[in-house]
């Protein structure tokens, strides 16, 4: 059963009070919450958004199920996911996802079997400016080649980032 930190519950109410709608605040909170719940989120969780924000589970569902920022499922400690909409694809981002892939033999939305990586193909980072790129985590990285985002993924590993 999930249950949101002391914190986390001051999060939501905080949330709660910023809005009008108390369906606003879902996108924070879910995120919020998938923080606390190792990265992912669950039934259980949108089970305890719902109770805390006094809405539908539906209605959280809904959002869960429409952005990609919100995992379904446990990622690996860096979720690298790579843009392959237009732009990036023009400049080389399905090869740089393929490449990562080849490299780190993982498989397409899948946990490596170290736990270190999930790699993700998403359409749209908005960074169309500045293809190809990745976004690892919160942080984003433009402008790669293959060779530089394995040299990016391989040092955050050693340096435990």
């Amino acid at each position: 059963m999930f249950k949101l930190s002391d914190e986390g519950n001051k999060f939501v109410q905080k949330e709660l009070n910023r809005y009008e709608s108390r369906r606003s605040a879902i996108l924070p909170c879910l995120y919020r919450a998938q923080k606390e719940n190792g990265g992912y989120v669950t039934p259980e969780v949108v089970s305890e958004l719902s109770r805390l924000m006094d809405l539908p589970e539906v209605q959280i569902n809904e959002v869960l199920s429409f952005y990609t920022m919100y995992n379904k499922k446990p990622v690996g400690k860096f979720h690298v996911q790579v843009c392959c909409n237009i732009s990036c694809a023009m400049n080389g981002g399905r090869e740089l996802y393929s490449h990562l892939l080849k490299e780190f033999k993982a498989e397409d939305d899948k946990m490596t079997a170290d736990g270190n990586f999930t790699f993700t193909r998403v359409e749209c980072l908005g960074s169309c400016g500045t293809a190809p790129m990745m976004q690892v985590n919160e942080d984003y990285h433009e402008n790669l080649t293959g060779d530089q985002a394995v040299r990016l993924l391989k040092n955050m590993v050693k340096g435990g980032n």
